[in-house]
């Protein structure tokens, strides 16, 4: 028995295969960010992925009379898919300047820049967290993880027992975890 999506998927396919601009689009459009997720982990690098995907599309549109309706059109596109960014690895491989470009300067400027963007907003959101603890948990928490202190050694400083430390330093580890999860979005 078919599914609605397999069934939408052949009906979709057998008007591309009419050549339908339509129904190409409508693939298109339920099947490009799959397919862009699946090169970025193949290629690891966003512009090599989207250079995938166009060219998996326009194969789909060049080729589009020979489409097969029992054939699942997801596992045909994600062969091609596959089957590009392989054959872009492999010249890469061999080719010292398209190696260069694919393995080293585009991972090079996309992770250095996205690195430090990322640290950046890790670390205003950290001082952000920090600043909701109360003021002793905050103490405690700096001596701790800031000046590398053992829970033995907060405790003498403070005249506090090791047990308060403990229970500070898990309450403010828990709440700094819930801000971390509720402002996620940046991260």
């Amino acid at each position: 028995m078919l599914e609605a999506k397999d069934y939408n998927d052949k009906l979709l396919v057998s008007e591309l295969k009419n050549g339908s601009e339509k129904a190409f689009r409508s693939l298109f459009d339920l099947y490009y960010q799959v397919i862009y997720g699946y090169s970025i982990s193949l290629l690891k690098s966003k512009e090599a992925a989207e250079e995938n995907v166009q060219d998996v599309f326009m194969k789909v549109w060049q080729h589009r009379e020979n489409l097969n309706l029992e054939q699942s059109f997801k596992a045909y596109i994600f062969t091609i898919a596959r089957n590009q960014a392989f054959n872009l690895l492999n010249r890469a491989a061999n080719d010292l300047a398209l190696k260069e470009a694919v393995f080293y300067e585009s991972q090079k400027s996309h992770e250095y820049g996205d690195y430090s963007i990322r640290e950046e907003d890790c670390k205003k959101l950290q001082k952000q967290a920090m600043k909701q603890l109360p003021p002793k948990r905050k103490q405690i928490f700096k001596m701790s993880r800031k000046k590398g202190m053992s829970y033995e050694e907060i405790s003498q400083e403070l005249g506090i027992s090791i047990n308060t430390v403990r229970n500070q330093m898990s309450k403010a580890l828990e709440s700094m975890r819930v801000f971390f999860q509720v402002h996620d979005e940046i991260i």
